[in-house]
């Protein structure tokens, strides 16, 4: 589908495009394709040089006070990262346009949308694995890293797009995917959000709107949805449509025994993400025996559970994309032994009381702890049999790591990467960088 048919939703209008990051610069793109807006600003916390990008009736809005001034426009085009919480009243909230919302809108092709808190990277790629493996036209798209109508011109009805949606995707959509996959939903991003519950109901908005014929596929404790389309129930521990208990895979009346889950991924969880990867592609019309097939040769994603080196018997194990006290417990669960984790991050004031109960439990022999987060977490392990350390940064909390672990190092913080990194992606890399360097020495 060319970006053509996009031309009647702006054209004569007055557009601003909120935030200026990776999605920002592909709305540009596309405005600066389609030629037919009289106006259009950019609105972004940072100086933006328009000159530079040399486009006429093209100004910025930055500073302290440059979500506010979006109201005055005709349509704001949002990016993800921008967090709008209060500061836009109804009238202006209901001209947001995110690019979820205009894929979902348009429909250029079959679209598998999966969120949740963790995992969704996971199975997104995944889903997308299993497609190809069958033949099955394919595109993965969203969160993961490539803005949903970065290559809207590539969709078309033949395909399926695999898109990662995240809860700032989805805050503000009206339509949802054919087949919506739920994962699970912990307490996140609060500092985008108002509270908890605005947070569940942006991802809820992933099955919310569907037609009669679409699929969800949501864990038991997010049920019940609200949707038109046809429900599956997902578990892990207790019969569902989809369960598994980390060994078989029971899906949808069948199971898939454990000797035939053939997988490089780590950790009992990651067997409820394939189970769910597996049934959002057999609804899509992949063939199972295929999928399982297939799966043996799915490397897992960088930054999760990602092994880094073996250094004088010990192995180094980024788990960066580890933002939530629920991931971190996830992450040691996954193997038979993690005796220091490194936690620790952007203090956005979630709770870690279930982090520290577990922690208490002597499960992980030393953990170091960074700022700002690690104070408050270590505030909560009582247990004097834990060797707790507070390391000032990345590199001391890697030093101290190679002079106490024995068996295995885990960086699994369990916090944002926000204040000390520009992402979770710099956090994991420069934590590979200084694991690497020790091999050196």
């Amino acid at each position: 589908m060319k970006f053509d048919v996009l031309k009647p939703i702006f054209e004569g209008k007055r557009p601003v495009i909120l935030g200026f990051g990776r999605e920002g610069k592909v709305w540009l793109d596309i405005l600066r394709k389609l030629r037919c807006c009289p106006e259009i600003a950019i609105a972004d916390m940072n100086p933006i040089d328009v000159y530079d990008l040399r486009m006429p009736n093209l100004t910025a809005i930055c500073g302290a006070h440059y979500l506010e001034e979006c109201s005055e426009y005709d349509i704001i085009l949002q990016s993800p990262g921008v967090a709008v919480k209060n500061r836009l009243d109804k009238t202006a909230k209901s001209k947001i346009l995110s690019q979820t919302e205009l894929l979902l809108k348009m429909k250029p092709c079959r679209v598998i949308g999966v969120t949740g808190t963790k995992g969704k990277s996971t199975v997104s790629s995944l889903i997308h694995h299993f497609l190809e493996a069958n033949g099955m036209p394919t595109m993965l798209i969203g969160n993961i890293g490539v803005p949903p109508l970065k290559r809207f011109d590539e969709l078309d009805g033949g395909m399926t797009a695999v898109c990662e949606m995240s809860c700032h995707q989805l805050e503000f959509v009206r339509h949802s995917p054919d087949i919506a996959v739920m994962l699970n939903m912990f307490p996140e991003h609060l500092d985008h959000y108002v509270d908890f519950d605005a947070y569940a109901e942006a991802k809820r908005n992933i099955a919310r709107f569907q037609q009669e014929n679409d699929i969800t596929i949501a864990n038991v404790d997010i049920l019940p949805v609200e949707c038109a389309g046809n429900v599956y129930s997902s578990a892990f521990g207790k019969q569902a449509d989809v369960w598994t208990d980390g060994g078989a895979i029971h899906l949808f009346g069948e199971e898939i025994p454990a000797e035939r889950i053939r997988t490089r991924l780590c950790g009992r969880h990651n067997v409820y993400n394939i189970a769910m990867a597996l049934a959002a592609a057999v609804k899509a019309g992949a063939d199972l025996r295929k999928c399982l097939d297939a799966l043996p040769e799915f490397n897992g994603l960088e930054h999760r559970l990602e092994y880094v080196a073996e250094i004088n018997g010990v192995q180094y194990i980024n788990d960066s994309i580890c933002t939530v006290p629920e991931a971190a417990i996830a992450a040691v669960n996954a193997f038979d032994g993690a005796d220091c984790i490194i936690l620790g991050g952007m203090d956005r004031g979630i709770s870690y009381d279930v982090l520290g109960e577990f922690l208490n439990k002597g499960v992980v022999e030393t953990v170091i702890l960074m700022p700002d987060s690690g104070k408050r977490i270590g505030r909560l392990i009582t247990n004097p049999a834990v060797n707790l350390l507070f390391a000032e940064d990345m590199e001391a909390a890697v030093r101290m790591a190679s002079e106490f672990a024995q068996k295995r190092v885990l960086l699994s913080p369990a916090s944002a990467s926000y204040g000390f990194y520009r992402n979770f992606e710099e956090r994991g890399r420069h934590f590979k960088q200084l694991v690497h360097a020790l091999e050196n020495k």
